[in-house]
């Protein structure tokens, strides 16, 4: 579903290119932005928007490859369609380890870009949701007492009542006290979405 937050950013030194990708990507609904440069994109202002960049690899100064390693090194987790006229194998190999949604050689068809487009969005929906409930669940867990946090520990890493009151010197009693006191402050009923919560937190 496509919402009034999401924008897609067209990078690539064509001005008929730019300008025919963003009456494509207008045609469908879309907010478009187009920069000819890695650099005049690095210099723009991105808002919190949810948003994809569809990249050139060949462009001048920094290289498309170069302006995804910079993304990267400043925690910008935007995913990538790659457009290319001259690009080979290890070029895209290398491009999607380092997390490219798609790399499309020139002339590809209208539909394959939409569709990488549609998908890269797809993939910004996903991490902002995971990134909600992250939130939600560190603010969860901030509501624990210190002791409760202690008994969480023992008993994600599988350990029994007994065990866990012996080892924080307190009484078993008190243990399955402060575990259905952790299980309602987060928000699960048994200990296998305990174990899932704890693995998302680390």
């Amino acid at each position: 579903m496509q919402t009034a937050d999401e924008i897609v950013f067209v990078v690539d030194d064509d001005a008929s290119v730019r300008e025919a990708l963003s009456s494509l990507v207008r045609s469908v609904g879309l907010r478009v932005q187009t920069f000819g440069c890695a650099e005049e994109f690095l210099r723009h202002r991105r808002s919190d928007v949810r948003a994809c960049l569809v990249l050139d690899v060949g462009l001048p100064g920094s290289s498309g490859l170069e302006l995804q390693s910079e993304l990267a090194s400043l925690g910008e987790q935007i995913p990538i369609v790659f457009i290319t006229a001259h690009g080979d194998i290890p070029m895209s190999v290398k491009a999607i380890k380092a997390g490219a949604v798609e790399f499309l050689p020139k002339p590809f068809h209208d539909e394959d870009l939409l569709n990488a487009i549609h998908h890269a969005l797809e993939c910004t929906r996903v991490a902002a949701q995971d990134a909600s409930q992250r939130t939600a669940l560190r603010n969860r867990y901030s509501a624990l007492s210190v002791r409760e946090r202690e008994v969480m520990a023992h008993i994600v890493r599988g350990s029994l009542n007994k065990q866990t009151a012996a080892e924080l010197r307190i009484a078993e009693i008190t243990v399955k006290v402060h575990r259905r006191h952790i299980m309602q402050k987060m928000g699960v009923r048994c200990l296998a979405d305990l174990v899932r919560i704890a693995e998302k937190l680390a």
